[in-house]
Order: structure tokens, then C-alpha cells, then sequence
């Protein structure tokens, strides 16, 4: 096969994956976004490291990118990668080779993250960096044998064995990669997926389309009166996409979700109708032998006291000495809110551990100090700290988040950036829980938390995320009911 055909066989392979990935998930346009700027990330990290040989950080962020992300889209950043880094370096018959082979990677990251459960330390992920760069290496010397020799095991071996050392190089460079930046990359792509997810169902049978038509035709006929209906509460819309197992999915209709049910069962709750069945769905999902801490603080949030102690224990297990829930200020925070949810005691360490990842802004940010501040986890920060954290801390943190407010009254995910409605409600939670009334948090001339959140409710009760951007509307809706019912987390 000429290298042309191979190169051409192996991108049509990757456009197929990442083709079939779009059309069976329908993700984010963000997400699309995100998957085309890593595999620009990736290839600017081998042009970048040009001087430097078979040194690039690209074989870890390809596979941080498929362990993060799915395999895929993992599949899908290596093989462009190579494409595109090779209109600086060079097209050939090594072209498709690279591309199978960081597409390979992406894959493997993909089956890490399932392995691992999303959840893997910096060292281990250091060494499985450094076996599958020298796997990538390798696979590439297989390529130079195919190509260049006349296939015989004796040229493999002085193909394989000449470019040893390079391979090793290479493996090295990952493992250093790895070590400074992979855990991270990794936060920061796992939370941005959470974040901005959309799943959406396949679309319904041509018999239910013909059905739906007809609906519509006859519904076309009658008076615009009969039509009409009041507006609906954030509430009503919650208990309407409730399902029969109890839970609830990203939108009505949808299959139930654990992390989407967890939000429900507490912004009803916190509207002063708990639903028993909720209670028991988020209880009956959650596996006691599950050590994700945001599962498990998410579980005990919604359920409160009626968790049991195999559960409770569970989460007392993952707290450090110093206070800190796998070195993350957003774990901690919601540990000690979860922990009070299920009224047991919390240890001063987890507070004043927490206070110290005050940024030098005053906010918080979803790592350790010194990241970049955000309202998401400052309000989250805020909601454990008030009335505990000294006064400095809690006075420094609102003055973050006055800061950070847009005019329109919401806040952004990260600073600059347009006004959302889930942010708003974490940042609207915390300012409540410093005693601070939100009605009083607002820029010159513009409008107050609650009011952008207002404005985000729809006839039907859901809230958008954010203008004209109904996605995921029981997740979003159930976080901003719980601000907009004057609650705390």
C-alpha cells in the first residue's frame, strides 16, 4: 500500500470515529471546539519542542485528551495532531503511521479512564505515559520496516533495535510531561465536559413522527385560547421530568441520572418538597464501595440524614489528616457540606485547610491556591466557610465575586467570560450563606443575581443555561432553584 492510500485510509478512519461519536452523543458545540483546540494544543506542543529530539509533550496530551474525553474524541486529537504537525515537519509515509499511532494513544487513554474510573494519581499516570510513548516509537519503527526494507524479522530487528534509544527518549520525555502537568490537564477537561455535557436522545421512529404530526396538525386547528396555559414554577418543571424510578435525567424524558438526580433531590428539598422517591433513587445508585468523592458528597448532600453509615463512613475514610479531600478545594468544600447534610461533625483541619486556598483575589478555584478564582467555587467555598472561616477570608471572597459579576447580574464560569446560570446560583448560595443579600450584589447601572436568574425561567418552568441556551434544563434548573428558593448548599 502507498503511503498516500495508507495516510488517506487512516484519516478517513479517524473522520469515521469522530464522526460516529458526534451523531451517537450530540455533543456541546464547545465540546467539538474543545477536541479541534486540543488537537491544535497537541501539535503546537511538537512544534514547539522541534530543537529538542523525540521530546513532545503531544503523546500525553493525546492521551490525557481520550481519558478525559472518551475514546473518540482521544482518537480523533492524535490523528490530526500528526496530520497537521506535519505541514511544519515534513508529509510522508510516516504520516500515517504517527496518526494511527496517537490515535492508538487517544484510545488508550480512553480505556485508562474506564479502568481507573476517571480517577488515577500522577505517578501512575507517569508510567503508563512512559510505556505508551515507547509503544508509539515502536509502532513507528515498524513503519520505517514496512516501508523501507524488504520485511524480513532480520530488518525488524535492526529497525526496532537502532531506534531503542530514541524510544527511550521519547517514553522519558512523556513520563516528565506527565509528571508536571497531566493531573492537571485532566481536572481541567473533566470538569469542563461535566460542565457543559449535552446528551441527547436518538430521534423518535418515523411511526411516532407521523403521530407527533398529526398531534401538532389537529392541535394547529384549535383556538389560540385553548392553547395558552400559565407559566409554571422551577419547581413544577423539577416534579414534571421526574421518572418513574424516581430520578431524573438532563431533560425530561431522558434516562436517569445519578449526578443530575442528586441536584434534583435537593433543590426539592430545598423548596420544601422532598420526594421521598428521589431520596431513595440517588441511595439505591450509589455504591458504598465507591470512592469518587463527588458521587459520594453529592449522595449524602441530596439524602441528608437518611444516609446510611456505610456511606458516611465511606466519605470520613477519604479526608486527609490536614483536612483536604484529594488536594482539591472543591471536594473539601463540598465534603464539609455534605458532611453537615448528614449532620455529622466536621474537623477544624477541613475548615482551615479549605481557608487556605484563598486565592491572592480573594476567590477560589477548583485546584489548590493560586489557579485562577471562579464563582462556581468560591460561592461553594463560601457556603462551607461562613460563620466558621475568619471574618477576612468570608469579606475577601464576596468582594471576589461583586467583582466578578457581569452587568447583567449573573456570573461567568471563569472570569470574563458571559453570564450563566448555574454559576450565578453557586456564586448567589454563597453570598447568602456570608449573610450577604443578594438583591444588594450588583454592578452600576445593572442588574442583580436574582434578576438574571429570573429572566432565565421559561413558560415551561425550566431555566436556560444561559441566553438562548436551553441545555441540560433539570440539571440547570435544579441549581438555580435552589438560589432562587433563598437556600444555601
Amino acid at each position: 500500500m502507498s503511503w498516500p492510500l495508507a495516510a488517506f485510509t487512516v484519516l478517513g478512519l479517524g473522520l469515521l470515529a469522530g464522526f460516529a461519536w458526534y451523531e451517537r452523543t450530540r455533543p456541546d458545540a464547545r465540546i467539538v471546539a474543545l477536541v479541534g483546540t486540543l488537537a491544535a494544543f497537541a501539535a503546537l506542543g511538537r512544534i514547539a519542542f522541534a530543537a529538542v529530539p523525540n521530546v513532545k509533550p503531544t503523546s500525553d496530551i493525546v492521551l490525557i485528551s481520550g481519558f478525559a474525553l472518551g475514546g473518540a474524541p482521544g482518537y480523533v486529537v492524535g490523528a490530526v495532531a500528526a496530520l497537521t504537525s506535519n505541514v511544519f515537519f515534513g508529509q510522508g509515509p510516516w504520516t500515517p503511521w504517527q496518526m494511527a499511532g496517537w490515535g492508538l494513544t487517544g484510545l488508550a487513554g480512553a480505556l485508562l479512564g474506564r479502568l481507573t474510573r476517571g480517577r488515577i494519581g500522577r505517578l501512575p499516570l507517569a508510567l503508563v505515559s512512559f510505556v505508551l510513548g515507547f509503544a508509539f516509537t515502536a509502532l513507528q519503527d515498524c513503519g520505517d520496516w514496512v516501508t523501507y526494507s524488504d520485511h524480513s524479522l532480520a530488518q525488524l530487528g535492526v529497525y526496532v533495535g537502532r531506534g531503542v534509544g530514541f524510544d527511550f527518549v521519547h517514553a522519558a520525555g512523556c513520563f516528565g510531561f506527565a509528571m508536571a502537568f497531566g493531573p492537571a490537564l485532566i481536572r481541567t477537561l473533566a470538569r469542563f465536559r461535566t460542565r457543559i455535557q449535552v446528551r441527547w436522545l436518538p430521534a423518535p421512529g418515523a411511526c411516532a413522527l407521523l403521530v407527533t404530526g398529526l398531534l401538532v396538525s389537529v392541535a394547529a386547528l384549535r383556538p389560540a385560547r385553548a392553547l395558552a396555559h400559565p407559566r409554571r414554577s422551577p419547581v413544577a418543571f423539577l416534579r414534571g421530568a421526574q421518572n418513574r424510578d424516581g430520578g431524573f435525567g438532563p431533560a425530561p424524558g431522558q434516562p436517569s441520572d445519578p449526578m443530575v438526580s442528586g441536584w434534583a433531590t435537593l433543590a426539592l428539598a430545598d423548596a420544601g418538597d422532598r420526594s421521598p422517591a428521589a431520596v431513595r433513587y440517588v441511595l439505591r445508585v450509589q455504591r458504598p464501595g465507591d470512592r469518587n468523592p463527588g458521587d459520594l458528597e453529592r449522595t449524602l448532600l441530596a439524602a441528608g440524614p437518611a444516609a446510611g453509615p456505610a456511606l458516611r463512613r465511606a466519605l470520613r475514610a477519604l479526608v486527609h489528616r490536614d483536612g483536604d479531600v484529594a488536594g482539591q478545594t472543591n471536594l473539601t468544600a463540598f465534603a464539609i457540606l455534605a458532611l453537615r447534610a448528614a449532620r455529622m461533625p466536621v474537623a477544624p483541619a477541613m475548615y482551615r485547610w479549605l481557608a487556605r486556598q484563598q486565592d491572592r483575589d480573594g476567590g477560589f478555584n477548583y485546584a489548590t491556591r493560586g489557579g485562577v478564582s471562579d464563582a462556581d467555587d468560591t460561592g461553594a467555598a463560601l457556603a462551607a466557610l461562613a460563620g466558621v472561616a475568619p471574618q477576612g477570608v468570608v469579606r475577601r471572597a464576596v468582594a471576589y465575586l461583586r467583582a466578578d459579576q457581569n452587568r447583567d447580574g449573573g456570573f461567568p464560569a471563569t472570569p470574563g467570560a458571559g453570564s450563566n446560570a448555574q454559576s450565578t446560583a453557586f456564586a448567589v448560595c454563597g453570598l447568602i450563606a456570608a449573610r450577604v443579600a443578594p438583591g444588594t450584589v450588583r454592578r452600576r447601572g445593572g442588574a442583580t443575581p436574582l434578576a438574571y436568574l429570573r429572566s432565565l425561567v421559561q413558560p415551561d418552568g425550566a431555566v436556560d443555561y444561559a441566553r438562548a441556551n436551553p441545555q441540560t434544563p433539570v440539571w440547570v434548573t435544579a441549581e438555580a432553584e435552589i438560589a432562587l428558593s433563598g437556600q444555601t448548599l
